[in-house]
């Protein structure tokens, strides 16, 4: 993984297929994991891209679908929750991720009894993983993790730990964004096009990784180092870069 530069991605054009993160790069992060949404603004953005695009956009989130779904209430695009756990595919087709469930039940109730002693520290139960957030106590962040470590020490390798900004979260292995991005390639109306991953987290770079690897255009979001061949500042740019493209589509013959 090295730093990329700061340049702006070329602008976007309707025969790529474009998968996006939400949190920190459609929408602005939360203390809250449920306390925030789409506004009008970038789901007009969003909705415009489908449209032009011809329906090849999808989302790509550690949130669940059900969540996703809230945040964007009046879309309902293709998307992957919980990293890809859970897929909604363009024909609105649901699949998931089998494993041994049962195994988080113990961890949930851990957690839980964790949680209530520890000011700041907030639980959040996707169903399918669990993530524990640590934005509002930051002095936590290494007994978070060293938490989630052994926790998932106990519970076998059906299950990794995945970190993310000021949360760790553990869930069942062997999907990630990548290999949603990859599924997605396979399917109409993504199939055949140039994909496209923007995104600013650790997870992200699944995601960014796959989208290299098919020569596409990976878009870090925000600093930090990235295997993103392209940057945009903040949530903001990523709304005028597809403001940008969108006027460019209006304009072509």
């Amino acid at each position: 993984m090295t730093r990329s530069g700061d340049h702006a991605p070329p602008p976007p054009r309707p025969d790529w297929a474009y998968f996006f993160d939400i949190d920190g790069t459609l929408v602005d992060l939360s203390d809250s994991p449920t306390g925030t949404s789409l506004d009008a603004d970038p789901r007009q953005l969003i909705a415009a891209l489908y449209r032009t695009a011809a329906g090849a956009v999808a989302l790509i989130s550690g949130r669940s679908i059900a969540d996703i779904d809230r945040m964007a209430y009046d879309l309902r695009l293709p998307a992957a929750g919980q990293h890809g756990i859970e897929r909604r595919d363009a024909a609105g087709r649901m699949s998931r991720h089998a494993f041994p469930a049962e195994e988080l039940d113990w961890v949930r109730r851990e957690l839980a009894t964790t949680v209530a002693s520890h000011q700041g520290l907030v639980l959040e139960d996707k169903g399918l993983s669990l993530a524990l957030h640590y934005r509002r106590a930051p002095r936590l962040a290494s007994y978070a993790h060293r938490l989630m470590r052994s926790l998932a020490s106990r519970v076998g390798s059906q299950y990794c730990v995945q970190a993310g900004k000021r949360i760790v979260e553990m869930k069942p292995a062997g999907r990630d964004k990548g290999v949603a991005v990859e599924e997605f390639m396979q399917e109409a109306p993504f199939r055949g096009r140039t994909p496209v991953f923007v995104g600013d987290d650790h997870t992200d770079e699944y995601g960014f990784a796959t989208v290299n690897r098919l020569h596409g255009h990976s878009i870090k979001v925000g600093r930090g180092r990235t295997a993103a061949r392209w940057r945009l500042r903040d949530v903001r740019a990523v709304q005028t870069w597809l403001q940008q493209g969108l006027a460019t589509a209006a304009v072509d013959p």
